[in-house]
């Protein structure tokens, strides 16, 4: 089975950047398709970007598509959320979820995605 180990998150002041980083342990086509969420205490998982990365095809959530930037490196099996001028209401567990395909009407939903990893603590002052 295919495991998402997500990396980088960490404390920052408004302003300051960071830069996610989502493992797989290896590729299959079921893995295609690579989003990252968030979830706030006490609010729902949200989904903030996606890329199709047999397509190379990038979707954001409007709130943040000025600010993050989701990349991929095949070589690594590795997809990146490059997060700049990051505010207060980012802080959040960000977490890597993955399935086969993705669909710009469906990738932002959580329970599209087959494969989650166990998150990283983003806290933003």
């Amino acid at each position: 089975d295919v495991q998402l180990v997500e990396s980088g998150g960490g404390s920052v002041r408004a302003g300051g950047s960071l830069r996610l980083s989502c493992a797989a342990s290896a590729y299959t086509a079921s893995i295609n398709c690579m989003g990252w969420f968030r979830q706030a205490p006490g609010k729902e998982r949200e989904g903030v970007a996606a890329i199709y990365t047999d397509h190379q095809t990038t979707y954001y959530a409007d709130s943040v598509k000025d600010r993050l930037t989701i990349s991929q490196d095949n070589a690594e099996n590795t997809v990146y959320l490059q997060m700049n001028s990051l505010k207060p209401e980012d802080t959040a567990m960000y977490y890597c979820a993955a399935r086969a395909s993705c669909s710009s009407v469906t990738w932002w939903r959580p329970n599209w995605y087959n494969y989650w990893g166990q998150g990283t603590q983003v806290t933003v002052s």
